[in-house]
């Protein structure tokens, strides 16, 4: 009984593999969004209370896509090797247009952009 009640109740800890691909600020027309490599067995449920619960991010809308990993063959002198890359999901999520408006992408390191600065004025 008690390991049915696990199977419900998961919980998604931090160290699990949650990994951003790319993103798009929010422009007049659309949203701001984000694309994210999964875990295959995440739900959209569960990418939601993820990026809710832990980064505080305000989801509106998750859509995943299921990708099958790659399948190669390497040829030696002697045998063949058959290899496959792991399974993985996409998930495209849609952020709130009123409260999230930047993602954030590009960051500034003070150190370095003031060395460039000054290398600029030279």
């Amino acid at each position: 009984m008690l390991a049915n009640v696990a199977k419900n109740f998961r919980m998604w800890m931090p160290n699990m593999p949650i990994f951003m691909t790319s993103a798009r600020n929010a422009t007049a027309t659309q949203p701001a969004r984000a694309t994210f490599r999964v875990l295959p067995r995440m739900t959209k449920h569960e990418i939601k209370e993820y990026l809710t619960k832990i980064y505080g991010l305000p989801v509106t809308k998750v859509n995943t896509q299921n990708y099958l990993g790659k399948r190669k063959r390497i040829i030696g002198s002697r045998k063949v090797l058959y290899f496959k890359y792991a399974d993985f999901k996409k998930a495209i999520v849609t952020f709130d247009r009123e409260q999230l408006t930047d993602v954030g992408m590009g960051m500034r390191i003070p150190e370095i952009d003031d060395e460039n600065d000054e290398d600029d004025e030279v």
